[in-house]
């Protein structure tokens, strides 16, 4: 593993010391990850569920309550559907 060097503020270091039950290298790790995520473009679960409209958010609640079976019998359907678009493009394109 890397290492690197971090430089805090004296005030904040004062109250870092104040809780020493945080272990600041993993917060501080947490924190360039999320760091990373935003700067590429990468939400967490919770985040996309907030941006998302309430009916979004009430629809996606449906879906996540219906049977595993007919959530599988949908993708399959969904799937071949797409192997069909792409086998048609695939033809006119040529």
């Amino acid at each position: 593993m890397a290492h690197i060097t971090l430089s805090v503020p004296d005030e904040l270091y004062e109250e870092m010391k104040k809780h020493p039950e945080i272990k600041w290298s993993e917060a501080a790790r947490q924190g360039i990850r999320q760091q990373m995520s935003y700067t590429m473009g990468v939400v967490s679960g919770k985040e996309l569920l907030s941006r998302l409209s309430p009916d979004a958010r009430a629809a996606l609640e449906r879906i996540s309550n219906l049977p595993k079976g007919v959530l599988r019998k949908q993708y399959n359907k969904m799937k071949e559907s797409e192997k069909r678009r792409m086998k048609l493009l695939t033809r006119t394109s040529s």
